[in-house]
Parts: structure tokens; sequence; C-alpha cells
């Protein structure tokens, strides 16, 4: 695709005898190189994350060893809980400890997100720890040992309290997209409709103007995470109709959206199209543009916003980049009981769902 440089369309810097341009397809192995060769400088949770989606986009079994990783990371998770929550005040206390993270109110973020948590330390426990720990198993066709006590702990709360809260969603909106969607995958509550409702309430358009930038980007969060936890994180398609205000919204606020937003959002922006099979859709291609212009070429990766090119802070956002720009479609891998025998070896506390 030719792209537009500062004004000047790249075919003239071809007639100048410069490079030619790069395809999405080149760049996005650019990025995956720069990451596969050095995957040791990323967490057990970052490789993960990055060896799961590409196992999916490319079903490579050299990504084996990190989905194992992942796989032992969650079993850890699971583990842990089931030996030391007994009681909501054992989750009340751990969910404290956690609080004390948001203590320092270094940013914007920070600050919404303590005062959200206070009088509701228990989420902490329960959105980003149990559930989402809980999912990840279920993705894999695992669950831990000792299920019905964990989901006995979800039984303890009404979670439509923490979803439909206008501050809950102002401090975690992406997170809480998640968390309605797991719940419903994990066969509890559906709370994904009154999410909905409770998010556009927040967040109506008619506002965007008054958002700070930070508000702005957690409202578009919230709406990428609602189709990416549909989907259940690239494993299967959706359809356009069933989040049509979303779609709608992208496609008419791109220009403001392209200028007041991240990387990482706007690549999760041009994926939520191609989950719907809208491949051919313009904010797929400005998407891209967008991206492929942010690459630091020197280093082969998208930097953040202040420049920054390191890799573990930045998996999140190149993992994003590499799918966006060499899409390969959902696919629902790996899983106990597949072909491909990738969860095999199954880390102790957990077992393959309906196991005798």
């Amino acid at each position: 695709m030719i792209r537009v440089v500062g004004g000047l369309l790249t075919v003239a810097l071809l007639l100048s005898g410069c490079a030619q341009p790069t395809t999405e397809k080149q760049d996005a192995e650019v990025i995956k190189q720069t990451y596969d060769s050095n995957l040791a400088e990323l967490s057990a949770y970052q490789l993960g994350h990055y060896g799961l989606r590409m196992y999916r986009q490319t079903l490579d079994d050299k990504y084996q060893a990190a989905v194992w990783t992942d796989m032992a990371r969650v079993a850890d998770k699971l583990n842990e809980y089931v030996a030391t929550i007994h009681s909501k005040e054992d989750v009340l206390a751990q969910g404290q400890k956690r609080l004390k993270a948001y203590d320092s109110g270094d940013s914007e973020r920070d600050e919404i997100r303590h005062a959200a948590a206070q009088g509701r330390e228990e989420y902490l426990v329960l959105g980003a720890g149990l559930i989402s720990s809980m999912v990840r198993a279920n993705e894999y066709g695992l669950e831990h040992i000792d299920d019905e006590k964990l989901h006995e702990i979800l039984s303890w709360y009404d979670f439509s309290e923490y979803a439909t809260d206008p501050q809950m969603i102002r401090a975690w909106a992406a997170q809480l997209a998640n968390q309605v969607y797991w719940l419903k995958q994990l066969g509890e509550t559906d709370h994904t409709a009154a999410f909905d409702k409770a998010f556009r309430d927040t967040y109506p358009d008619s506002e965007d103007a008054n958002l700070s930038t930070q508000q702005y980007n957690n409202k578009l969060y919230g709406m990428t995470h609602i189709i990416l936890a549909a989907s259940e994180y690239y494993r299967k398609p959706v359809n356009e109709a069933d989040f049509q205000w979303i779609y709608d919204y992208f496609r008419d606020n791109f220009d403001e959206i392209a200028a007041r937003s991240k990387e990482d959002v706007i690549a999760e922006i041009g994926i939520t199209f191609l989950l719907a099979g809208l491949d051919n859709d313009p904010v797929v291609t400005r998407s891209q543009d967008i991206i492929q212009e942010a690459i630091n070429r020197d280093k082969g990766m998208v930097p953040s916003v202040s420049g920054s090119t390191d890799l573990a802070k930045g998996e999140h956002r190149n993992v994003l980049a590499i799918m966006l720009l060499d899409w390969q479609g959902a696919n629902a891998v790996p899983m106990a009981g597949q072909v491909n025998r990738v969860v095999s070896n199954i880390p102790w506390g957990l077992e393959a769902v309906n196991s005798p």
C-alpha cells in the first residue's frame, strides 16, 4: 500500500530513488522478529500474552513453550486462590493489599482507580485476578480441580454492582467489559447488556469533547474490549450487527480517534473490524497506515507515545500491531483434546473440562 508521509506520497520518494514502501505483512514480520528474538526480556505474563496470540495467529509450534508458561502461571494463581480464600474477609484482605498499588496517585488513571476501589477492594481480587485466571484456563479447555470452590467464591458477590457503577466504569472500562463477557463464558450471570447500557450512560457521545485524554482513551478501550471479549480474544469471529453502535461510532469519529488516542487503541479498533470480517473497511486501512507510520525502523517495533522502545513495556502494543498488519483470522486454539496436543503435560491444579 502506498502511504502518506509528511503530506507527500511515498511514491514521490520512489521517483527520487528511495527504497520502496514496505507492505503491512512485511512490517508485521519485522515486529514479530524483534519480539521472537527477545522473548527472555518478557515477564511470564507478557510471554504468555504474546505467545498465545502468536500461536492462535500462526499455529507455529515454536510458541508452545510460551503457551505452557501461561498455563503454569494460571495454575499457580488458581492454586493460590483455592488455598488462601475461605471467606469474604480473605478476599477483602487481599484486595486491600492490592489497593496499595494505587496509593501513589502518580497518574490520573491511578487516582481514579484508587478512588473507585475504596470500599470495593474485593473487586481487585475478583476482576483482574480470579475471573481472568478462570477464563484463561477455560480458553485452554481446562478448569481447576477445585473449580466448584472458585465458582462459589464468585457467587458471594453481585457483579452488577461493579459493572453498572459509573465510577467503576470511568476507572476500569476495558477491564469490566472483559469481565462481564468472561463471567458469561464461565456460565455465570450474564451482565453484558446491563454493562453496555451503563457504559453508554457514563460516556454519552455528546460529551466526548469534555473528556480528558485519559478518559477518552478509557472510553475507547471499553468499546474495543466489548468486541474483543465477545470474540473470546481472537478465538471466534463476531457479527457487526451485534455491536452496531460501536462500529458506527468508530467509523463516524475516526478522525478524532486518530488525533486523540494511542497506537494500542488504534490497533485494537482495526482488529475489531477484522474480527467482523470487515477487512476492506476504510477504518482498517487507516488504522494500518497509522501503525506502519509509527514503527521505529531502527528498533523494529512501535514505540510508546513518549518514544520508549522498551520491549517488555511495549509487548501489548506490538502484538496488536502484528495482528492488525498480518491478520490470519480467529482461531479457537490451543485447547485440550485437539490433535495438535499443544495443551498437554497440564500443570498441577488444572484438568481438562469434563474430565472423569
